[in-house]
């Protein structure tokens, strides 16, 4: 029962291959599992050592059709990768350690808060980091950037420069909120790669320079160590019901380096492999933590300046069936 099982794998085909890397190294016997609503068409579960269908997340067997894959499969860790689960499964912990199953995730009340715009800029301030503007929609400053209370993948995000581009739609909309327009020719925008320990300890900071975003997802990206790992060793170091890989997204002036919090993701983000290429080795620390019980040191020897330029590449699947 040495096996780690990975939800809604996609196209996280490098996630899956650093995992099975980092574990056939500590356990050579021991397997990396994915599962997704269509594995079939899944790119990363067709790397990954075993790939299950399950139903989607909303459906009512879910948790239940988890449960019984990971204990067939002799898994111990699940690692999950997308919004929509985190908080249905960390309402389940309890149900899985029964089995001596743990899953990674942060507290629900941790998640709550990430899920939600407006309270993880609560948040910021409490952690003492500079935050957005957020407006009411009936006093609001042009430029500003309209992104949903809740939601990932740069869905129903606009940039308004002009009074004209406003709708009834943006204003009646609960969901959507008003917030101050960040100049990139002014600010820089970062996404900081973290680890927390079991204790909600932090151990690194990986901070990564969104140049190019395609589909919601950066597909060029560099690594920089500058004023963001000072502001987060400071700001966060310690959070209360934090564990795993969380990611951060920040603005950073050019000029002033003042750093500004935009939002926090408690799990996995899409630009991770740039950072565990860097030497950031999240899943090695993973598996030393949950499966050998081992302390993990602060880690900060991670390469700097490494660019990541990221390329469409095939999987060819033969003797398909649709």
């Amino acid at each position: 029962m040495n096996n780690i099982l990975i939800t809604s794998v996609g196209r996280r085909v490098s996630l899956v291959k650093a995992f099975k890397s980092e574990l056939k190294k500590i356990i050579p016997s021991a397997k990396v599992i994915v599962i997704d609503s269509d594995i079939e068409l899944s790119g990363a579960a067709q790397v990954a050592d075993e790939a299950f269908k399950i139903v989607k997340v909303a459906h009512k067997s879910y948790i239940d059709n988890l449960l019984e894959i990971c204990i067939e499969r002799g898994v111990k860790l699940v690692i999950p990768t997308l919004d929509t689960e985190l908080t249905v499964l960390s309402k389940h912990i309890d149900k899985f350690k029964a089995h001596q199953i743990e899953i990674l995730i942060s507290d629900e009340k941790f998640i709550e808060i990430c899920n939600d715009k407006a309270k993880s800029q609560k948040l910021f301030e409490k952690l003492e980091i500079n935050v957005i503007t957020l407006y009411s929609k009936e006093n609001f400053q042009l430029p500003l950037f309209i992104k949903p209370k809740s939601g990932s993948n740069s869905k129903e995000n606009y940039i308004i420069k002009d009074q004209d581009q406003l709708s009834k739609y943006h204003f009646n909309n609960e969901e959507l909120l008003f917030f101050e327009f960040f100049d990139p020719d002014i600010y820089d925008e970062y996404t900081c790669d973290l680890y927390y320990n079991k204790n909600g300890v932090l151990k690194c900071v990986i901070p990564r320079k969104r140049i190019e975003i395609r589909g919601g997802e950066v597909s060029k990206s560099v690594t920089k160590k500058n004023k963001l790992v000072d502001c987060v060793v400071e700001n966060m170091s310690n959070i209360e019901g934090v564990r795993g890989c969380i990611t951060t997204q920040f603005f950073l002036h050019k000029e002033t380096e003042q750093v500004t919090g935009i939002e926090i993701n408690p799990r996995f983000g899409g630009g991770f492999p740039l950072s565990y290429m860097a030497g950031g080795n999240f899943p090695k620390w993973i598996i030393q933590e949950y499966f050998l019980n081992e302390e993990i040191p602060y880690f900060e020897d991670w390469e700097k300046n490494l660019l990541m330029l990221r390329h469409d590449n095939e999987i060819l699947v033969h003797d398909h069936k649709d």
